[in-house]
């Protein structure tokens, strides 16, 4: 007996259960990839897998409905990796560990995957359904969603039929999505100007920055939360303040598109200037807990003691690593004005990791306006230019357009009416400050696009869950749906 065998509907849950047997972390996703062909080809069904490992699904109509117009169905098959302090879980090779808590399923100090699981699993399950009428059916399952939408960049388009699509990557049951916000991920490469330790720094501290919350770097960045790289730079010249310190092996972060919940670095210094240094590591941290008193309770920053690098970054360099993070721009920068309530334009620096050369920042810019996106870029590509020392700044992955809300669209009516039927109430028609794969394909292709959700919570989190009673709410409109589009 498998931990979701008791809840319904089985069809659902059990590909779910499925998927989070499988590893598939972004840029992690062959073995999801050929198992959903797999699962194609067992059925009778064409499935064409590219080099990125996106895979698209062919399913003729059922009668009646062979030859109406072709819809497209879309999910991801990545998910973000994000663990609990302490948690040892090797996300490269080893499955989720599911929990069910209430109404609720979770994961064993991981995050879960329901984004976008639980939507892959609808797909799956019609795709492999003997008693649902439909129209023709394209299913497109992207890679790399997670990781600056590279896989949905790469997918050639041209192999597409379909003028209506419907996403399930939406993570609340009471809304169809209509309209989301477009992104664009960055990286700032910084040199380290690799020295030996000096003979004088014969101390060493690994700085931590711990107990942080995280979050959806969209949906959760108006709450205000600390970021871990930001703190971390924080930290970094805090202590420059009161002791020549140098640093090695900065790391933080899950991914670009999750607010950094932890980060650390190697302090090498004098031996008597660690009072003074754990002295500015306690006032910063006095400080931080009042400042994020509401949003970041569990927030610390540790000294412990650690092995000595082999080699660590200049001076100069260090100085130039903390001013430069803490000078790019993160959280909320602009709210719109023209849905009221919702993001307009916010950045997320989602990591720093270390490099052969130094060290590489990772940032995702979500806007609603394509324009905004290229404003904020641009400002830190002339901030990097300003610090010098071989600074580079670059795009990553693609530039993904927003999905334009239509308020005439025929899918949307449909779709409402259907909600309304099954469902016995009005859904919100949402326009969200999220940026999802939505533009890329209904700009491209020209679809009448809709997303259809489950409700989630805490994405990108090791708090994660889904609630099962909303899936066995929103698989009978998913049904009921298909059969509709005529």
């Amino acid at each position: 007996m498998t931990v979701l065998d008791s809840l319904e509907p089985r069809e659902i849950f059990g590909y779910f259960e499925t998927l989070a047997g499988i590893p598939r972390g972004s840029m992690n996703e062959k073995q999801v990839s050929d198992w959903v062909v797999g699962l194609a080809t067992e059925h009778g069904l064409e499935a064409v897998q590219d080099e990125k490992f996106n895979v698209l699904v062919r399913k003729p109509g059922t009668a009646g409905l062979e030859n109406a117009p072709t819809v497209l169905l879309h999910g991801h098959l990545d998910m973000v990796c994000e663990k609990e302090e302490g948690v040892v879980k090797d996300f490269e090779n080893e499955p989720i560990d599911l929990l069910v808590e209430g109404e609720f399923i979770t994961a064993d100090g991981t995050s879960l995957g329901a984004d976008n699981g639980i939507g892959v699993s609808y797909i799956l399950a019609l795709l492999t359904s003997s008693d649902i009428a439909h129209p023709p059916l394209e299913a497109v399952l992207t890679a790399m969603e997670e990781k600056g939408k590279v896989g949905a960049g790469h997918f050639d388009t041209s192999q597409l039929t379909a003028s209506r699509m419907i996403d399930f990557n939406w993570i609340t049951d009471t809304e169809i999505l209509a309209g989301c916000s477009g992104d664009v991920t960055f990286t700032v490469d910084v040199p380290a100007e690799w020295e030996p330790v000096p003979a004088t720094h014969t101390t060493t501290r690994l700085l931590q920055v711990r107990g942080l919350v995280g979050g959806h770097c969209e949906f959760d960045i108006h709450f205000e939360r600390s970021n871990a790289v930001l703190v971390l730079a924080r930290a970094i010249n805090a202590v420059l303040e009161v002791a020549p310190v140098q640093i090695a092996a900065p790391h933080g972060g899950a991914q670009n598109n999750a607010i950094p919940a932890d980060a650390q670095a190697v302090l090498v210094l004098a031996p008597d200037a660690l009072e003074r240094v754990e002295s500015a590591v306690a006032e910063l941290q006095e400080a931080l807990r009042t400042e994020y008193s509401e949003a970041e309770p569990g927030l610390r920053l540790e000294l412990v003691e650690a092995d000595a690098p082999e080699r660590v970054f200049s001076a100069a360099a260090t100085a130039r690593l903390a001013q430069l993070t803490s000078l790019i721009p993160n959280g909320v920068l602009s709210w719109s004005l023209v849905v009221p309530g919702i993001v307009e334009t916010s950045n997320n620096l989602g990591t720093i990791r270390s490099t052969d050369e130094g060290a590489r920042l990772m940032s995702t810019i979500t806007a609603a306006v394509t324009s905004r996106k290229h404003e904020v870029y641009d400002r830190v590509r002339n901030l990097c230019a300003l610090a010098g020392g071989g600074v580079t700044c670059e795009l990553y992955g693609l530039d993904a357009p927003e999905f334009a809300y239509r308020p005439d669209s025929e899918l949307l009516k449909i779709a409402t009416a259907t909600y309304r039927d099954v469902v016995g109430e009005e859904p919100e028609v949402h326009v969200s400050q999220c940026s999802l794969e939505l533009g890329m394909f209904s700009q491209r292709v020209g679809l009448d696009t809709i997303s259809i959700g489950t409700e989630l919570h805490d994405l990108h989190s090791p708090k994660e869950t889904v609630r099962h009673t909303s899936v066995a709410k929103v698989w009978p409109l998913v049904r009921e749906l298909m059969g509709r589009l005529s």
